[in-house]
């Protein structure tokens, strides 16, 4: 393990997002002189089929019991010794008092068994890991001294997803549970795909990293500074694999062998089979989360299907992977105005903690709680969406405007030439590996004036509003296209423009201050990706008719941000983001994973009248 990953490994097992996460100091050892905040013990858990799972117990020095269990389970590594300080991410949480207990997922690390990175239910009779969670919340009421038998679960990311697949076997001791950046699904909204198109950097790095060793987390070892050329000359993802994972990677061979949302991908929605909401569920999602949006919201929605006692609640706010575990005064280069992850860990996340744990403090009174962008203030919702907002269509008019106005008779389509083998980047080049570098924490807020102007992108944008619009919700794209190939993509981004005076520079107007200033900064809000082949469905893909207009529907997911006055909405459509999303060949193929390089042909994309973004406009 480099320097660098022992040290994330170490911030990791603190609920930090797994991999992506700002590098930090390893907690160093507490020594006699110095006693530290907590008191070490290891344990090995047994489970039901034998495994043993490494665990770390974190005893809080002068705080006597009972008290309750805060339980964290992931694969990246966990603590090897108690904390000299108070970890930040901690503080507010060990102000009540908590036992803090670390465990590494079968498989990694010291623990036993295998590790498949599947998400799958294993039955009554099986294991899995919601059945290890169960059994090291028995083992842990049993043998932990001073515990109250009150045990809640938490995490985020890949120990997100630990702690909430946990409440499709809840044991009786665990009373609250706080899924953050969660994932649900390998194929719709998270990690692997986006609608089913491969996230193919991530995939390669995220997967490598956590399959190729089971006790460490190497990099994938590109040969090229700017892995926008390394991928354009490596091939599809078989090639890639063959050659550099050579088997050893199971899950990113099987990602290869299921292009369409086959049973590979549905047996992995554990979240399906949530029934009533029994257990406290605190979700929490960054509505610029660039790994896992989607499934905290996912968890949300399906806890809320059966939720006769009001214990299922949503927190989102302006936020990367796992940023409200940071104090979050910015948002990439956006000012935030105050510490919105600061006020998550103080007023959310503790007061959520302490009233089901400890019984002390009025229950969370939440249905969903957001900080809104734009304004930056938090905002309390009743339900979501709201039920105020009205569906708005925006319109994308052929002269290169956007308007609430329905297009005029005689508008024509605006068109572009799509050519894979000059694929579009996800952000400027030259693009880094996703990790140890960390231009990938921020790349969804980044500066779209990289791409505006190519002539594979179309650009529309409106007047400079003349009032605050405020857009909560679930977000929506309708187009009207088509493409002269039998396959495309489609990749639509709705952009807040901010006045080329929002920021004027402070020292004597130089080139180098203006640079770094937000003048005319476009600011993503809402990025999503749509491949044509899934358009009628997903399980049985079908080429596309050459030049036949349909409808082409992008879902752009949950927002919630207000566009000022004085700011414009930009909407950029284009079809590839590479190498984040694998490059559509625009020809028809079986399996994209296994596209030949003759397959790979320019196509001519159009966008015509009626093409519309959905917004849910507040009063």
């Amino acid at each position: 393990m480099s320097g660098y990953r022992a040290l994330l490994a170490a911030a990791l097992a603190l609920g930090v997002a797994p991999l992506s996460a700002q590098p930090a100091a390893a907690p160093a050892a507490a020594t006699a002189a110095e006693p530290g905040p907590f008191v070490a013990e290891k344990a090995s858990i047994r489970v039901r089929d034998g495994a043993r799972l490494e665990t770390a117990i974190w005893y809080p020095v002068g705080r006597h019991g009972p008290l309750p269990i805060l339980f964290l389970r992931t694969p990246y590594g966990i603590p090897k010794d108690a904390p000299k300080t108070m970890p930040s991410q901690l503080a507010a949480l060990a102000k009540d008092g908590y036992i803090f207990v670390w465990q590494s997922m079968r498989g990694r690390f010291g623990s036993t068994g295998r590790f498949t990175m599947s998400t799958a239910l294993a039955g009554r009779r099986g294991t899995d890991e919601a059945t290890d969670a169960y059994d090291s919340i028995a083992w842990l009421v049993r043998h932990v001294r001073g515990n109250s038998g009150k045990v809640g679960m938490w995490g985020v990311s890949y120990p997100g997803l630990a702690a909430a697949i946990a409440l499709a076997k809840p044991h009786p001791a665990l009373k609250a549970v706080s899924p953050q950046a969660a994932w649900t699904d390998y194929w719709s909204g998270d990690d692997l795909h986006r609608n089913g198109a491969l996230r193919l950097s991530y995939a390669t790095d995220w997967v490598y990293s956590l399959q190729i060793d089971d006790k460490s987390l190497p990099d994938f070892p590109y040969a090229n500074a700017d892995t926008y050329d390394w991928f354009l000359h490596a091939g599809s993802p078989d090639r890639i694999e063959r050659a550099y994972m050579k088997g050893k990677v199971p899950l990113y061979r099987a990602l290869i062998e299921h292009p369409q949302h086959d049973a590979f991908y549905t047996a992995q929605n554990w979240h399906k089979a949530l029934g009533r909401t029994r257990v406290p569920t605190l979700n929490v999602a960054g509505y610029w989360d660039q790994e896992d949006p989607s499934g905290s919201w996912q968890i949300y929605f399906q806890q809320q299907r059966d939720d006769p006692d009001n214990l299922a609640q949503m927190v989102a706010g302006p936020w990367n992977h796992g940023g409200w575990r940071t104090p979050a005064d910015k948002l990439g280069a956006i000012p935030i105005g105050s510490e919105a992850g600061t006020s998550f860990l103080s007023e959310v996340e503790a007061p959520f903690f302490r009233h089901w744990l400890h019984g002390e403090g009025a229950k969370p009174d939440f249905e969903v709680k957001s900080f809104q962008s734009g304004s930056w203030k938090w905002r309390s919702y009743a339900q979501w969406p709201p039920r105020t907002a009205a569906k708005t269509a925006l319109y994308l008019h052929d002269n290169g405007t956007l308007s609430f106005t329905a297009p005029a008779a005689g508008e024509v389509c605006s068109s572009y030439v799509a050519d894979p083998a000059h694929p579009v980047p996800f952000r400027a080049r030259p693009i880094s590996p996703t990790y140890p570098a960390p231009e990938w924490r921020w790349w969804e807020t980044a500066d779209q004036r990289f791409v505006d102007g190519r002539p594979d992108v179309l650009t529309w944008q409106s007047e400079a509003l003349d009032a605050d619009l405020t857009v909560t919700g679930t977000w929506a794209a309708a187009l009207q296209a088509s493409t002269s190939g039998t396959d495309g993509d489609f990749i639509v981004k709705v952009i807040d423009v901010l006045p080329q005076d929002s920021d004027t520079p402070k020292v004597d107007g130089k080139l180098g201050d203006y640079g770094k200033t937000l003048d005319g900064y476009q600011w993503p809000i809402a990025m999503e990706v749509r491949r044509g082949r899934f358009l009628d469905s997903e399980t049985t893909p079908k080429p596309l008719v050459p030049d036949q207009v349909r409808g082409w529907d992008v879902p752009l997911r949950e927002h919630d941000h207000v566009f000022l006055k004085g700011h414009r909405i930009m909407v950029q459509i284009q079809s590839s983001w590479f190498p984040v999303i694998d490059r559509n060949p625009q020809t028809f193929v079986p399996n994209i994973a296994k596209a030949e390089p003759g397959d790979y042909r320019a196509a001519t994309q159009r966008i015509c009248p009626g093409s519309k973004i959905v917004l849910p406009v507040m009063p």
